[in-house]
Protein backbone atom coordinates (compact mmCIF):
# COMPACT_ATOMS: atom_id res chain seq x y z
CA UNK A 1 0.00 0.00 0.00
CA UNK A 2 1.09 3.27 -0.56
CA UNK A 3 1.70 6.05 2.01
CA UNK A 4 -0.84 8.26 1.22
CA UNK A 5 -3.22 5.32 1.20
CA UNK A 6 -2.03 4.84 4.99
CA UNK A 7 -2.56 8.45 5.56
CA UNK A 8 -6.23 8.28 3.92
CA UNK A 9 -6.92 5.21 6.29
CA UNK A 10 -5.86 6.74 9.53
CA UNK A 11 -7.70 9.90 8.94
CA UNK A 12 -10.71 8.02 8.19
CA UNK A 13 -10.40 5.48 11.03
CA UNK A 14 -13.17 5.56 13.97
CA UNK A 15 -10.34 6.23 16.18
CA UNK A 16 -7.27 8.83 15.48
CA UNK A 17 -4.07 9.83 17.22
CA UNK A 18 -4.75 13.52 18.74
CA UNK A 19 -3.27 16.05 16.70
CA UNK A 20 0.09 17.38 18.67
CA UNK A 21 -1.58 21.13 20.22
CA UNK A 22 -4.84 19.93 20.21
CA UNK A 23 -4.99 20.23 23.77
CA UNK A 24 -5.08 23.82 25.09
CA UNK A 25 -4.56 23.34 28.73
CA UNK A 26 -1.22 23.48 29.93
CA UNK A 27 0.06 21.17 32.55
CA UNK A 28 -3.21 19.14 32.82
CA UNK A 29 -1.48 16.11 34.16
CA UNK A 30 -0.33 18.42 37.30
CA UNK A 31 3.32 17.71 37.03
CA UNK A 32 4.76 21.44 37.17
CA UNK A 33 4.54 23.41 40.78
CA UNK A 34 6.86 26.12 40.38
CA UNK A 35 5.34 27.78 43.41
CA UNK A 36 5.21 24.77 45.85
CA UNK A 37 3.13 21.92 46.37
CA UNK A 38 0.53 23.00 48.63
CA UNK A 39 -1.47 26.48 49.45
CA UNK A 40 -4.55 27.73 51.01
CA UNK A 41 -4.90 31.22 49.67
CA UNK A 42 -6.81 31.79 46.82
CA UNK A 43 -5.17 32.33 43.57
CA UNK A 44 -2.28 30.89 42.33
CA UNK A 45 -0.15 29.09 44.53
CA UNK A 46 0.59 25.44 44.12
CA UNK A 47 0.05 23.76 40.62
CA UNK A 48 1.10 25.60 37.16
CA UNK A 49 -1.90 27.12 35.75
CA UNK A 50 -4.34 26.10 37.86
CA UNK A 51 -6.34 28.63 40.59
CA UNK A 52 -8.20 28.26 43.41
CA UNK A 53 -11.09 30.16 44.59
CA UNK A 54 -12.27 30.13 47.78
CA UNK A 55 -15.36 32.11 48.01
CA UNK A 56 -15.56 32.53 51.55
CA UNK A 57 -14.95 28.76 51.87
CA UNK A 58 -11.63 27.76 53.73
CA UNK A 59 -9.53 24.87 51.38
CA UNK A 60 -6.14 23.55 51.07
CA UNK A 61 -5.00 22.81 46.71
CA UNK A 62 -1.91 20.68 46.71
CA UNK A 63 -0.20 18.61 44.21
CA UNK A 64 -0.39 14.60 44.75
CA UNK A 65 1.20 11.76 43.50
CA UNK A 66 -1.17 8.65 42.64
CA UNK A 67 -0.40 4.98 44.19
CA UNK A 68 1.20 2.56 41.95
CA UNK A 69 -2.30 0.78 41.38
CA UNK A 70 -4.04 4.45 40.70
CA UNK A 71 -1.01 5.30 38.40
CA UNK A 72 -2.05 2.38 36.40
CA UNK A 73 -5.47 3.07 36.50
CA UNK A 74 -5.17 6.72 35.56
CA UNK A 75 -1.62 6.84 33.57
CA UNK A 76 -0.57 9.82 35.63
CA UNK A 77 1.74 10.15 38.52
CA UNK A 78 0.44 13.37 39.63
CA UNK A 79 -3.18 14.70 40.42
CA UNK A 80 -4.23 17.82 42.13
CA UNK A 81 -6.28 17.67 45.32
CA UNK A 82 -8.75 20.26 46.26
CA UNK A 83 -10.23 19.61 49.65
CA UNK A 84 -12.58 22.29 51.05
CA UNK A 85 -12.78 21.83 55.02
CA UNK A 86 -15.44 24.16 54.65
CA UNK A 87 -17.42 25.01 51.39
CA UNK A 88 -19.20 27.70 50.12
CA UNK A 89 -21.26 28.76 46.37
CA UNK A 90 -18.67 28.96 43.83
CA UNK A 91 -16.01 28.09 45.38
CA UNK A 92 -12.99 25.71 43.14
CA UNK A 93 -11.10 25.20 40.88
CA UNK A 94 -10.43 27.63 37.59
CA UNK A 95 -8.03 27.90 34.74
CA UNK A 96 -7.26 30.52 31.92
CA UNK A 97 -6.53 30.27 28.60
CA UNK A 98 -5.49 32.66 26.69
CA UNK A 99 -8.07 34.52 24.14
CA UNK A 100 -5.48 33.88 21.42
CA UNK A 101 -5.50 30.27 21.61
CA UNK A 102 -8.86 29.60 22.02
CA UNK A 103 -10.53 32.05 19.31
CA UNK A 104 -10.50 28.85 16.97
CA UNK A 105 -13.18 27.63 19.17
CA UNK A 106 -16.18 31.03 18.34
CA UNK A 107 -19.47 29.05 17.26
CA UNK A 108 -18.16 25.09 17.97
CA UNK A 109 -18.26 22.80 20.53
CA UNK A 110 -15.55 22.31 22.70
CA UNK A 111 -14.88 18.96 25.32
CA UNK A 112 -13.19 18.78 28.76
CA UNK A 113 -11.87 15.47 29.56
CA UNK A 114 -9.84 14.36 33.15
CA UNK A 115 -10.08 11.80 35.61
CA UNK A 116 -11.64 12.21 38.80
CA UNK A 117 -12.25 11.24 42.06
CA UNK A 118 -13.54 12.55 45.55
CA UNK A 119 -17.24 13.80 47.12
CA UNK A 120 -19.72 15.95 46.21
CA UNK A 121 -20.42 19.27 47.39
CA UNK A 122 -23.69 19.13 49.38
CA UNK A 123 -26.69 19.58 46.33
CA UNK A 124 -24.52 16.34 45.14
CA UNK A 125 -23.25 17.85 41.85
CA UNK A 126 -20.47 20.27 40.77
CA UNK A 127 -20.80 22.85 38.48
CA UNK A 128 -18.68 23.42 35.20
CA UNK A 129 -18.81 26.93 33.97
CA UNK A 130 -16.95 28.49 31.31
CA UNK A 131 -16.95 32.02 30.19
CA UNK A 132 -14.21 34.64 27.92
CA UNK A 133 -13.07 37.47 30.32
CA UNK A 134 -10.82 40.59 29.10
CA UNK A 135 -10.97 42.24 32.79
CA UNK A 136 -14.20 43.69 32.65
CA UNK A 137 -16.64 42.23 30.80
CA UNK A 138 -17.72 38.23 30.68
CA UNK A 139 -19.63 35.96 28.47
CA UNK A 140 -20.63 33.31 30.28
CA UNK A 141 -21.98 30.12 28.54
CA UNK A 142 -24.38 27.37 29.46
CA UNK A 143 -22.94 25.45 32.92
CA UNK A 144 -22.34 21.75 32.49
CA UNK A 145 -22.36 19.05 35.95
CA UNK A 146 -20.34 16.77 37.12
CA UNK A 147 -21.14 14.37 40.20
CA UNK A 148 -18.15 11.90 41.18
CA UNK A 149 -17.60 8.96 42.93
CA UNK A 150 -14.73 7.83 45.50
CA UNK A 151 -12.56 5.72 42.35
CA UNK A 152 -10.99 7.42 39.81
CA UNK A 153 -13.37 7.50 36.56
CA UNK A 154 -12.64 9.13 33.17
CA UNK A 155 -15.63 11.94 32.55
CA UNK A 156 -16.27 13.95 29.12
CA UNK A 157 -18.04 16.77 28.96
CA UNK A 158 -19.18 18.74 25.83
CA UNK A 159 -20.21 22.43 25.90
CA UNK A 160 -20.96 24.82 23.34
CA UNK A 161 -18.28 28.24 23.17
CA UNK A 162 -19.74 31.22 24.76
CA UNK A 163 -20.99 33.61 22.46
CA UNK A 164 -18.71 36.40 22.65
CA UNK A 165 -20.98 40.07 22.93
CA UNK A 166 -19.15 41.74 25.82
CA UNK A 167 -15.51 40.92 25.94
CA UNK A 168 -12.62 42.36 24.02
CA UNK A 169 -10.35 39.25 22.76
CA UNK A 170 -7.73 41.79 22.11
CA UNK A 171 -7.06 43.26 25.41
CA UNK A 172 -3.80 41.85 27.09
CA UNK A 173 -6.02 40.29 29.90
CA UNK A 174 -8.78 38.78 27.21
CA UNK A 175 -9.06 34.69 28.45
CA UNK A 176 -11.17 31.94 28.20
CA UNK A 177 -11.85 30.71 31.73
CA UNK A 178 -13.12 27.16 32.96
CA UNK A 179 -14.09 26.17 36.95
CA UNK A 180 -15.56 23.17 38.30
CA UNK A 181 -17.03 24.57 41.50
CA UNK A 182 -19.80 24.17 44.43
CA UNK A 183 -22.63 25.47 42.22
CA UNK A 184 -24.05 29.28 42.86
CA UNK A 185 -27.25 28.14 45.06
CA UNK A 186 -25.67 25.19 46.97
CA UNK A 187 -24.70 27.60 50.26
CA UNK A 188 -24.03 24.57 52.30
CA UNK A 189 -20.57 24.48 54.09
CA UNK A 190 -20.04 20.42 54.32
CA UNK A 191 -16.69 19.53 53.61
CA UNK A 192 -15.83 17.89 50.06
CA UNK A 193 -12.77 17.08 48.12
CA UNK A 194 -12.25 16.71 44.47
CA UNK A 195 -9.13 14.30 43.35
CA UNK A 196 -8.45 15.50 38.57
CA UNK A 197 -5.77 14.81 36.74
CA UNK A 198 -5.13 14.62 32.95
CA UNK A 199 -7.14 17.62 32.43
CA UNK A 200 -7.80 18.21 28.84
CA UNK A 201 -9.48 20.84 26.41
CA UNK A 202 -10.42 20.12 22.83
CA UNK A 203 -12.16 21.45 20.06
CA UNK A 204 -15.32 19.73 18.61
CA UNK A 205 -17.35 16.87 20.04
CA UNK A 206 -15.40 14.21 20.85
CA UNK A 207 -12.82 13.48 23.46
CA UNK A 208 -9.63 11.76 22.56
CA UNK A 209 -6.38 10.05 24.17
CA UNK A 210 -4.49 12.95 26.58
CA UNK A 211 -1.91 14.60 24.58
CA UNK A 212 1.17 13.82 26.65
CA UNK A 213 3.92 15.83 26.64
CA UNK A 214 7.32 16.06 28.56
CA UNK A 215 8.32 17.59 31.57
CA UNK A 216 10.41 20.16 30.09
CA UNK A 217 7.89 21.55 27.25
CA UNK A 218 5.16 21.62 30.12
CA UNK A 219 7.90 23.51 32.16
CA UNK A 220 8.75 26.23 29.71
CA UNK A 221 4.72 26.44 28.29
CA UNK A 222 4.51 27.14 32.34
CA UNK A 223 7.09 29.57 32.50
CA UNK A 224 5.05 31.62 30.05
CA UNK A 225 3.10 32.42 32.91
CA UNK A 226 5.47 32.28 35.94
CA UNK A 227 9.04 31.95 36.39
CA UNK A 228 11.63 31.55 39.72
CA UNK A 229 15.46 32.15 40.59
CA UNK A 230 16.14 28.68 40.17
CA UNK A 231 20.47 29.01 40.75
CA UNK A 232 20.76 28.51 44.37
CA UNK A 233 17.72 30.15 44.41
CA UNK A 234 19.11 32.91 44.08
CA UNK A 235 21.02 35.67 41.17
CA UNK A 236 24.19 37.01 42.03
CA UNK A 237 26.45 39.95 41.03
CA UNK A 238 29.85 41.14 42.19
CA UNK A 239 29.25 44.45 43.88
CA UNK A 240 31.67 47.51 43.31
CA UNK A 241 31.77 50.70 45.92
CA UNK A 242 28.40 48.33 47.39
CA UNK A 243 26.15 48.24 44.36
CA UNK A 244 25.92 45.29 42.09
CA UNK A 245 24.31 46.05 38.73
CA UNK A 246 23.22 43.59 36.17
CA UNK A 247 20.86 42.14 33.70
CA UNK A 248 19.14 38.77 33.53
CA UNK A 249 17.26 36.96 30.32
CA UNK A 250 14.38 34.61 30.86
CA UNK A 251 14.57 31.44 29.25
CA UNK A 252 11.19 32.08 28.19
CA UNK A 253 9.89 34.99 26.68
CA UNK A 254 7.15 35.76 29.35
CA UNK A 255 2.95 36.72 28.71
CA UNK A 256 3.25 40.01 29.23
CA UNK A 257 5.38 42.33 31.05
CA UNK A 258 5.38 40.49 34.44
CA UNK A 259 5.59 41.69 38.03
CA UNK A 260 8.69 40.71 39.48
CA UNK A 261 9.48 40.39 43.42
CA UNK A 262 13.21 40.44 44.98
CA UNK A 263 14.23 38.85 47.94
CA UNK A 264 17.74 39.51 49.56
CA UNK A 265 18.88 35.88 49.60
CA UNK A 266 21.28 36.35 52.98
CA UNK A 267 23.52 39.04 52.38
CA UNK A 268 21.44 42.06 54.10
CA UNK A 269 21.14 43.82 51.26
CA UNK A 270 18.56 44.91 48.57
CA UNK A 271 17.42 45.95 45.45
CA UNK A 272 16.76 49.36 44.70
CA UNK A 273 15.66 49.29 40.78
CA UNK A 274 14.05 47.28 38.58
CA UNK A 275 13.06 47.08 35.20
CA UNK A 276 11.05 44.27 33.76
CA UNK A 277 10.06 43.21 30.08
CA UNK A 278 8.79 39.79 28.58
CA UNK A 279 12.11 39.38 27.69
CA UNK A 280 14.47 39.77 31.32
CA UNK A 281 14.99 41.98 33.65
CA UNK A 282 17.85 45.06 34.66
CA UNK A 283 18.32 45.17 38.34
CA UNK A 284 20.24 47.22 40.97
CA UNK A 285 21.40 46.10 44.26
CA UNK A 286 22.50 47.57 47.46
CA UNK A 287 24.71 45.56 49.18
CA UNK A 288 26.33 46.07 52.67
CA UNK A 289 29.59 46.72 52.06
CA UNK A 290 32.36 46.96 48.56
CA UNK A 291 33.31 43.55 48.90
CA UNK A 292 30.30 41.63 49.08
CA UNK A 293 27.84 40.50 46.61
CA UNK A 294 24.24 41.62 45.17
CA UNK A 295 22.22 38.00 46.07
CA UNK A 296 18.94 37.98 45.59
CA UNK A 297 16.37 34.94 44.87
CA UNK A 298 13.39 36.21 42.43
CA UNK A 299 9.90 35.60 40.86
CA UNK A 300 8.26 36.54 37.64
CA UNK A 301 4.83 36.81 37.03
CA UNK A 302 2.64 37.20 34.14
CA UNK A 303 -0.40 35.39 34.74
CA UNK A 304 -4.00 36.02 33.25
Amino acid sequence: MSLARDIADLGSSATRLNTVGSNLIINGGMEIAQRGTSQTASGYGSVDRMTLGLSGGTATMSQQTNSSTDRATTGFDKYLRLAFSAGNNNGGLSYGIEAADIIQAIGKKITLSFFAKGTNPNGGSFDVIHFWYDGSNADNGTSGTLTVTSTWTKYSITLDTATVSSASLTAAASAYYLGIQQPNGDTSTNAWTLDITGLQLEVGDTATDFEHRTFGDQLQSCQRYFQKSVQNGSTSYPSSGGFARGMYLFPVRMRNDPTGAYTDAGGGGSVIGNETNTDGFFVTYQSLAASQAGSFSWTMDAEL
